[in-house]
């Protein structure tokens, strides 16, 4: 059974989601980061990078335990082993090429935006504006592209659309303020209700939801989340 590193953000939520169409068999096993478990050397042994998500899979190539960290790596080697989800052979080059600019430019651009709207003291005025006009402008280029086609690659449901699903969900956090969120973005907003409708999205969404998560923003938290701002005492 795969061993499934969770927390409810939008990165694993894309491999839940995966998890759950396929129907392969997996345990679900907590990462607080607000507690910092994401650094506990047991978890740094699965993931160095000290991020969620990240699997193990028991049955890995050769038939050993493979251990896939980053999200868009374990959706790739998941619809991979299952042949499911992938497109066509010829539908490769633009899967690969929007996996890419979900994974280099709408999640990190999209995550910049919101810690620098909860997390960031409040004369970040410049970041702000910088990270959330370049998340509005990813969700630009989606809806253009969208705007004649159902899925973004080929003709079928894809792991790419998957991975877009895990970032367009949270779009009500990241667009801070903005009402009815993805209204300016029409073939966007159709594409994405389109998956939210799924059976294995309500499934995926109650992944983890058994276990009692940190939500407290305390000096804790923050120290866990983003050890990079509190330099080791000299």
């Amino acid at each position: 059974m795969i061993r499934f590193y969770f927390h409810p953000t939008p990165n694993p939520a894309k491999v839940a989601l995966l998890l759950e169409e396929t129907g392969l068999p997996y345990t679900v096993v907590p990462v607080d980061t607000r507690e910092g478990a994401q650094h506990d050397p047991a978890f740094r042994a699965i993931n160095p990078n000290g991020k969620v998500p990240a699997i193990v899979d028991p049955d890995g190539p050769g038939g050993g335990p493979a251990r896939v960290f980053d999200s868009t790596a374990i959706l790739l080697y998941l619809a991979e082993k299952t042949g499911r989800f992938l497109g066509t052979p010829a539908d490769r080059p633009e899967l690969l090429s929007w996996l890419m600019f979900i994974a280099t430019g709408l999640g990190p651009f999209s995550g910049q935006t919101v810690h620098f709207q909860y997390f960031a003291p409040q004369d970040q005025a410049y970041a702000l504006n910088r990270y959330r006009r370049e998340t509005e402008r990813h969700y630009q280029v989606l809806n253009d592209h969208l705007a004649e086609r159902e899925y973004l690659v080929g003709d079928s449901y894809t792991i790419a659309d998957m991975s877009a699903w895990g970032w367009l969900d949270r779009a009500p956090r990241i667009l801070k303020g903005a009402e009815d969120t993805l209204a300016p973005w029409p073939h966007l907003d159709r594409y994405f209700q389109a998956i939210d409708a799924r059976p294995a999205v309500a499934r995926a969404r109650a992944v983890g939801q058994d276990h009692d998560f940190k939500t407290a923003t305390d000096e804790r938290a923050l120290r866990a989340l983003f050890p990079s701002n509190y330099p080791p005492a000299a």
